[in-house]
């Protein structure tokens, strides 16, 4: 493909409280935290600034309120030549925001107020429909009501544009139909919600990738933090080496890898080499502070896939 993929995420858009402390507080703890900032956030709206610094041109459908932080939000979003005409203004509502802690370790722990992103319907799904079949790709999370999500599926598959899934935050109950996508990439502790039994090892993670296909993905990824990745490409399971870096911060290090990874696929790629090229991205993620400033561009992660393109055979094949 010559021309830039066609990207539409269906998501949140939210605004970041990002503080920094040396330890996460444990139940009934109180911690002097080192710094806070305010960061354009939320996994929608993080997805799609990564998406269109991975080259793609990036449409995004969701909502933000009608307050100061609304204006924003939007500016933030047109700033990365991210197309803004379906994120719906609600009245008396507000935005969605987050706060993040982040120990030094680069661990973090997120508490999310949905605001206008739990607003989002089928209806406003549907008034996007032809945004969605002109789409190479949609990707979506599951920071808006599922059954926005479940529609934005059923009109992709009916179309025949492959849909990523990166199924967070994950709810209480997730429905099966969900996962009948073109590619589910959850991390561990996601896979292991959905397929209901531990994901802690390499082997824990190509039995988890192969019983997601069986539930429905047509191919799955389960991201494994400093551990690399394990693919399912719908025949056999691959292990994708990790990207050796010092990790301080790895909050946006999964959206970076869905974003990444559905560039590559609209481009093209077999699921191994986007899957690769997701992992350099969502490495050099978590080596930077925050989430959208975090993110990297095309030609960072490109370098940064450099010494890997030298010569690199599979490992772990099952």
């Amino acid at each position: 493909m010559s021309r830039p993929p066609n990207v539409t995420v269906v998501g949140s858009i939210n605004l970041d409280l990002v503080i920094r402390c040396e330890h996460l507080p444990a139940p009934g703890e109180t911690v002097i935290a080192e710094s806070s900032r305010e960061i354009p956030g939320g996994k929608g709206a993080n997805q799609a600034v990564a998406a269109s610094r991975a080259g793609g041109n990036v449409t995004m459908i969701g909502r933000v309120g009608d307050d100061a932080i609304a204006q924003q939000l939007l500016d933030n979003l047109a700033r990365h030549r991210i197309q803004i005409g379906r994120v719906l203004k609600c009245e008396n509502s507000a935005s969605g925001i987050a706060v993040v802690a982040v120990e030094s370790s680069g661990q973090n722990s997120i508490l999310v107020v949905p605001g206008a992103n739990a607003l989002v319907t089928v209806e406003d799904v549907d008034d996007a429909r032809e945004i969605i079949r002109g789409s190479d790709i949609v990707l979506l999370q599951l920071e808006i009501p599922l059954s926005a999500v479940l529609r934005a599926i059923e009109i992709a598959d009916d179309a025949n544009i492959p849909v990523i899934l990166d199924p967070a935050p994950m709810p209480a109950n997730l429905p099966t139909q969900i996962l009948r996508v073109n590619t589910v990439c959850p991390n561990q502790s996601e896979a292991s919600a959905i397929v209901g039994y531990p994901v802690n090892s390499i082997l824990d993670a190509h039995r988890a990738v192969k019983d997601l296909v069986s539930i429905g993905a047509r191919r799955a990824i389960v991201t494994m933090s400093e551990r690399g990745a394990v693919v399912h490409d719908g025949q056999a399971s691959h292990w994708i080496e990790p990207f050796p870096v010092q990790a301080i911060d790895t909050t946006a290090a999964g959206d970076a890898f869905a974003a990444a990874l559905a560039v590559q696929i609209a481009r093209g790629a077999t699921i191994l080499d986007a899957a690769r090229f997701a992992a350099a991205a969502g490495a050099i993620t978590a080596t930077r502070i925050g989430a959208q400033p975090a993110l990297p561009t095309l030609e960072e992660i490109e370098q940064k896939l450099d010494p890997i393109n030298q010569s690199h055979p599979d490992r772990g094949v099952h």
